[in-house]
């Protein structure tokens, strides 16, 4: 796990909800404070749709929504004259980069161990902080996974010019 404040919030924000930057990955929760607080479950609602558009891996590849389509809801609850009091997004990189970046680095662990790796971002009303995670599904002992997910994350924020501080 890993703990990074952002250095330069109105460049991550920008990136973060306007910017593509995000697009890999999935919401599961999102909670935002301002005049009032919202509060939004990423699970997609497959009974919402028929049985052919849940078979259909073009309507229903996730089981929870992709950042791409969520973002501008959410830049809409959060824009304005006041910055937010407070949200916290926890994101999921979508399950066809998790092996990718594995088989990258040579992980022993299978991808099919993993059910996630995690980018929870916080806002506080004056700094981000963003926080990495590895849930799996079943316990294992080999932390390599964390360390390369850690690896990945903080080059991908470089090379897109997000400044950081590893807290």
């Amino acid at each position: 796990m890993l703990a990074l404040q952002i250095t330069n919030t109105k460049n991550f924000m920008a990136q973060l909800l306007t910017g593509d930057c995000f697009d890999t990955f999935l919401l599961e929760e999102a909670a935002v404070s301002t005049a009032h607080t919202y509060t939004i479950d990423g699970h997609v609602n497959k009974d919402f749709y028929t049985s052919e558009e849940r078979d259909n891996p073009q309507v229903c590849p996730y089981d929870f929504a992709p950042w791409q389509e969520m973002k501008g809801l959410l830049f809409q609850l959060i824009k304005g004259k006041r910055t937010p009091l407070y949200f916290k997004f926890v994101l999921h990189l979508k399950p066809e980069l998790v092996g990718k970046i594995l088989a990258a680095n040579t992980c022993g662990i299978p991808s099919e161990q993993i059910k996630a790796l995690v980018l929870t971002i916080k806002y506080d009303g004056s700094h981000a902080l963003l926080t990495t995670g590895t849930a799996y599904h079943t316990f294992v002992m080999n932390k390599e996974p964390d360390i390369i997910w850690d690896k990945a994350l903080t080059g991908y924020l470089s090379k897109k010019n997000i400044t950081y501080e590893n807290l």
